[in-house]
């Protein structure tokens, strides 16, 4: 593997430089991805089988920026042609920025595509369908909601880079306004405790525990970073999205009649995500 040497006086002159009147800013962010899981190199499966999955929840994904993870499909021939696989992808209102866990070939084939290779993964992926029903089709893909924390993108595969660990103590985190429609809230490393609504286009997030002591009209995800015993607790089930350590239900329609404006508790039990009233 080619070593690339940087330049540590230009980088570090490159960024001193840099003012607030500069045309660009680079800074880190969190954002929650779709990964889907590839499992066939027959596009003719693949587009079926995203068929059904979307069939249901087409509008909550509709131009999502996903990530195509390739573990299943290394050894698997005729190869993926990326080309195709991308112009099926946005065929079905998906937008495929970038590739994982493939081989050196495939992580080529990717790049000369337009595609990311992300060599390292700081969150840990649960399986998790898009529909509560299994389709015949679950051999061809699946997907699943991560977290994807400032990955680390590469032209070249690599070996994964290893998150710096934090060792402070991170007390809980407390939010006492509401949450509105395109905001989004990330208790990073502690428990999220939210006092007001989470409105409906507004997304909390949680390396915890999620508390709730208003209603959950928007999307609540717990234990982002793997955390599978975390839970979420709510005053008012409306929500769009919850999820536990990336296993998900997208409520696009209608919450079940069930749990719908009640107090519950959401949990990990195996790979099924229950949500259960509080009495």
């Amino acid at each position: 593997m080619d070593t690339v040497r940087t330049d540590k006086s230009t980088t570090k002159d490159l960024f001193e430089n840099i003012d607030n009147d500069s045309a660009i800013e680079i800074k880190g962010s969190v954002f929650t991805l779709p990964v889907l899981k590839i499992k066939s190199t027959q596009l003719a499966q693949i587009e079926l089988a995203l068929k059904q999955h979307l069939s249901k929840s087409l509008s909550f994904f509709r131009n999502a920026p996903i990530v195509i993870d390739l573990e299943s499909t290394k050894q698997l021939q005729p190869g993926l042609d990326f080309e195709q696989l991308n112009t099926l992808l946005r065929g079905q209102q998906l937008v495929p920025v970038a590739v994982q866990k493939g081989s050196l070939e495939q992580h080529l084939a990717a790049e000369s595509a337009g595609l990311a290779i992300l060599t390292g993964q700081l969150s840990k992926s649960v399986k998790s369908d898009i529909s509560p029903t299994k389709s015949a089709d679950d051999t061809a893909l699946a997907m699943d909601e991560s977290p994807q924390e400032q990955p680390n993108v590469s032209a070249q595969s690599g070996s994964p880079v290893t998150a710096p660990q934090d060792t402070g103590s991170v007390p809980t985190k407390i939010i006492s306004q509401p949450i509105r429609s395109g905001q989004r809230i990330y208790a990073r490393g502690c428990d999220l405790i939210v006092l007001a609504a989470v409105n409906a286009g507004a997304e909390i997030m949680a390396d915890g525990n999620i508390h709730i002591y208003a209603p959950l009209r928007g999307r609540a995800l717990a234990g982002v970073t793997g955390g599978e015993n975390n839970r979420i607790f709510c005053h008012s089930f409306e929500a769009e999205l919850v999820a536990i350590a990336g296993s998900y239900r997208v409520f696009e329609d209608t919450v079940p009649s069930g749990v719908f404006k009640k107090p519950v508790q959401i949990y990990l039990r195996g790979e099924q995500l229950d949500i259960v009233p509080i009495q």
